[in-house]
């Protein structure tokens, strides 16, 4: 591991006002210059122009990751990220209540929701923000692994990305086979073919048109949606969970609370929790889409939409488990009559939020594909890459050394 990265310094939150004055509320566009090779910050802009001429050969090419061309609002980054968020996992909640106990579980999920929040502004801020990193074009979860890691650590995290963003989109493909066939009618183990093909028509229809949006500022009216139907599905376990009767049948509610604090199989119901808020393989998806991307847009982005989302899955998981206890199953919703009205309108508010969570696990694993297979370009040469923008901006200038000291910190 280079020298120069372990000492840098990633603690600059009384540096803010100093980076935005910097960088201008936005990111440059300049060649990589690896930590080994970086300069202290009292070298002047003639050391650097210098330093940047004479790379060696083994300098590593520059990127061409193809930009978002739409852009949105703090709302709609927000919208898309508690879809990221709030999928498959937040019908498990009540069963990691049910593992961890109740008071142990309820500390974990603040827990969890605490350091999601953390973990998502320290990568954004160290790619796009940190003094010495800020100039770089650092775009990536893979391109931020690299510096200190080089080939090894972009290929681990691409690896890592691929593999939680497939394993979350078979997960709602199960669920939308499961739910869809049995609200139409059709029961499980049975009518096999039917199964198959309404999934297979509702994958046409309705996934892949979302999944081949170019850009994720694209899905934000989706993901309004996907957030407004699991609103109202912990709304349905919040109101027909059988609370009153499990807990009387239990001694009452503070005999619940007394006798359920911690249970021996604790970290299971961490790791439930731990999965369920996992949301940080598409953080730089989603902080790319926003315009104007600052330390306190993202911020915002961040705080409103791990807030909603801990809300969320804490009232749906202390509702479910206090409806059921002990008998407590893995998707909550199996815990209700199959031939209730009701627990058939929230198969289809699930199913409903898995078309559209889809497409955030689907634009995470296109990301690795095209890293992996066309350098990041899927624009093809003469699109929206990075490596043109600042080609655009050399022309711009008129000067490739104005390029070199304008953007020099």
């Amino acid at each position: 591991m280079p020298a120069d990265y372990h000492n840098m310094d990633f603690n600059y939150d009384d540096d803010d006002a100093a980076a935005a004055t910097n960088s201008g509320g936005g990111t440059d566009y300049e060649k990589h210059i690896t930590p080994n090779n970086s300069l202290d910050q009292d070298n002047d802009a003639a050391n650097i122009t210098s330093l940047e001429t004479d790379l060696p050969s083994t300098q590593p090419p520059l990127t061409n990751l193809s930009m978002p061309k739409k852009k949105s609002s703090i709302l709609g980054a927000s919208s898309n990220l508690v879809n990221s968020i709030v999928g498959a996992g937040i019908i498990g909640i009540p069963y990691a209540l049910r593992m961890s106990g109740l008071w142990a579980g309820i500390l974990l999920l603040i827990l969890v929701a605490v350091l999601t929040d953390k973990s998502l502004r320290m990568l954004i801020d160290q790619a796009s923000f940190h003094p010495k990193l800020r100039n770089l074009p650092i775009h990536t979860f893979e391109d931020l692994a690299s510096y200190p890691f080089g080939k090894i650590g972009s290929g681990f995290v691409l690896f890592n990305m691929f593999i939680m963003a497939y394993g979350a989109m078979v997960a709602y493909l199960l669920i939308i086979k499961d739910t869809v066939p049995t609200v139409l009618g059709l029961e499980h183990g049975t009518h096999l073919f039917e199964r198959n093909l309404i999934l297979i028509a509702t994958s046409l229809f309705v996934m892949v048109p979302l999944s081949m949006q170019r850009d994720m500022a694209s899905l934000s009216c989706t993901s309004a949606m996907s957030v407004t139907a699991d609103m109202m599905l912990v709304v349905f376990i919040a109101a027909f969970s059988p609370i009153k009767e499990n807990v009387a049948a239990n001694g009452g509610f503070g005999e619940v609370l007394k006798n359920d604090g911690i249970n021996s199989t604790l970290f299971v119901g961490l790791g439930i929790l731990s999965t369920a808020m996992a949301c940080q393989h598409s953080a730089f998806i989603v902080a790319n889409s926003l315009a104007d991307k600052t330390r306190l847009r993202w911020r915002w982005v961040t705080n409103q939409s791990i807030s909603l989302s801990a809300i969320l899955c804490l009232v749906l998981g202390v509702c479910g488990y206090l409806g059921f206890l002990g008998t407590t199953q893995g998707d909550v919703l199996n815990n209700f009559p199959l031939d209730s009205t009701a627990a058939d309108a929230a198969r289809v508010l699930l199913a409903f939020t898995m078309f559209f969570t889809y497409p955030m696990e689907s634009f995470v694993a296109r990301h690795v594909l095209i890293m992996l297979v066309h350098n990041g370009d899927m624009d093809a040469r003469g699109g929206c890459t990075l490596e043109n923008e600042r080609l655009v901006e050399e022309d711009e200038l008129g000067d490739g050394e104005d390029v070199g000291d304008d953007h020099t910190v």
